[in-house]
């Protein structure tokens, strides 16, 4: 599989996601506080190249790649994820930047689950949530526990990891972003010059 059919089957897992997580939101009622980007915000949050793989081809199609990774290497302590687009002094207002290329973390949070050392399904969610959809949180983390679906996390990093292993090793999301990025700009320098090659 190259680097262009490894972005395509990560998309296609990003679209069986999108249908569970949209049957979950509809059910639960839980879904992420319109505006908040304190997640976004936050430098450490967890991610892989094999995720952003989308992203760096949407980028690099916009002539976009090489500008946004050299911004990624200007401020490596960057306080948040280069996609985040903040509104607020403090950060924890904003949007994403490109929401439909965004990371498999993201498209997670808050609708999906992971498992307790018990077997019980545990919400993925945030303080934020936990404290403005109280009686859905509730409800819900029972739920999930007794008649509702919900997503699974490692279930669908499973499915991540049978297209690349390699590629969905976590790090920081910058450096997820900007590996991605490097392996997009690499494969992009390389297919060029087997084009000039048979020209």
């Amino acid at each position: 599989m190259n680097l262009i059919e490894k972005s395509q089957a990560t998309l296609d897992v990003f679209g069986e996601l999108e249908s569970e997580t949209k049957q979950f939101v509809s059910e639960s009622g839980l879904s992420c506080v319109s505006g908040c980007g304190l997640c976004c915000a936050n430098p450490k949050v967890p991610a892989s190249p094999l995720e952003f793989l989308p992203l760096a081809f949407d980028l690099y199609e916009r002539g976009l790649a090489e500008s946004t990774l050299a911004s990624l290497e200007d401020n490596e302590e960057r306080v948040s994820c280069i996609m985040y687009r903040s509104q607020s002094d403090d950060g924890k207002k904003g949007f994403c930047g490109n929401h439909t290329k965004r990371g498999m973390i993201c498209r997670l949070f808050a609708a999906s689950a992971r498992r307790t050392k018990y077997g019980k399904k545990d919400l993925i969610i945030c303080k934020v949530l936990k404290e403005e959809k109280t009686s859905a949180f509730i409800q819900t983390s029972e739920r999930i526990n007794e008649d509702m679906h919900i997503p699974l996390a490692t279930a669908f990093y499973s499915r991540l990891d049978e297209i690349d292993e390699s590629l969905n090793q976590q790090m920081t999301i910058n450096e997820a972003i900007a590996f991605a990025l490097e392996l997009v700009l690499r494969y992009k320098f390389y297919q060029d010059q087997e084009v000039d090659v048979l020209a």
